[in-house]
């Protein structure tokens, strides 16, 4: 039979603290951390991500870039990477340590954005991005499984609505922080400013966030094919997949030049746009 796991956390409760469901990992207070935490990695995560957008005005001067150019930091050189290794790191995730994940890919993608604040041209700035891309790429896999693994079922579904606020948070943050910063002290020092906290949250979430047990039964999970055709056959799966992409697309092509357009064609001043 199922017997109860030792608390890791103070107050703890393992999977099988309740025959035929789970009850959550953790007391109600640590989960709670545990989702203020993620919630916070993912503000950063936007944060880092969005910066540019509110700075490019003043790289294209720096480096006398085209829209092009710009476009290629903000499209192109972030979204391919992305893209393509969120699956493979959340393979990773299914069979090793979520935490020790999570806090590498943090600090990672708050390293490198700490080091587009360092460029001295645009090719170092491109490598920089695809740094920041390859480290957000391992942030929502691993912190969604997390999640997952600390609440019931019947909390889920408000747990991860709850650490999506990271999005609007972090976008907001990017946009008044990262604008202020740089049109006060300069575009470096946004990206410098708002990278380097990240090395300590990476910290905090590996040395704070236990890594909770696997609240679903232990088994091979499916390769990617075998999940793929059991996905594909389920027109809801095309409709989400689609109707993100969609929404992505459109929303991340104008929010990449909203500011430059309120600064070129409004004249409006960096700092003031941003208050």
């Amino acid at each position: 039979g199922k017997t109860l796991m030792t608390d890791a956390v103070q107050g703890a409760e393992s999977p099988a603290a309740s025959p035929g469901a789970f009850q959550g990992y953790g007391s109600k207070g640590y989960r709670a951390y545990v989702l203020f935490a993620l919630v916070t990695v993912y503000v950063f995560n936007f944060i880092d991500r969005v910066v540019i957008t509110s700075v490019q005005e003043l790289i294209k001067n720096d480096f006398q870039l085209s829209d092009a150019q710009l476009g290629y930091l903000g499209g192109p050189t972030f979204a391919i990477l992305y893209t393509l290794l969120g699956i493979p790191i959340a393979r990773l995730a299914e069979k090793n340590n979520r935490t020790t994940i999570l806090g590498v890919c943090i600090g990672l993608w708050s390293l490198m954005t700490a080091a587009c604040g360092m460029a001295v041209n645009y090719s170092m700035l491109l490598a920089t991005r695809i740094g920041v891309s390859i480290g957000e790429a391992g942030g929502t896999p691993p912190a969604q499984s997390v999640i997952a693994d600390y609440f019931p079922a019947d909390k889920r579904a408000t747990a991860l609505g709850i650490y999506s606020l990271g999005v609007p948070i972090g976008s907001m943050l990017a946009a008044v922080g990262g604008g202020y910063i740089a049109a006060k002290l300069g575009w470096r020092d946004a990206f410098l400013a708002l990278g380097l906290p990240g090395l300590i949250l990476a910290i905090l979430v590996k040395t704070t966030i236990k890594e909770p047990p696997r609240a679903a039964e232990a088994g091979e999970a499916p390769n990617f094919k075998e999940a793929f055709q059991a996905l594909s056959k389920k027109a809801a799966f095309w409709h989400a997949a689609m109707g993100g992409a969609a929404a992505s697309f459109t929303g991340y092509g104008v929010g990449q030049f909203t500011t430059s357009f309120f600064i070129r064609t409004h004249k409006s001043e960096l700092a003031a746009m941003q208050l």
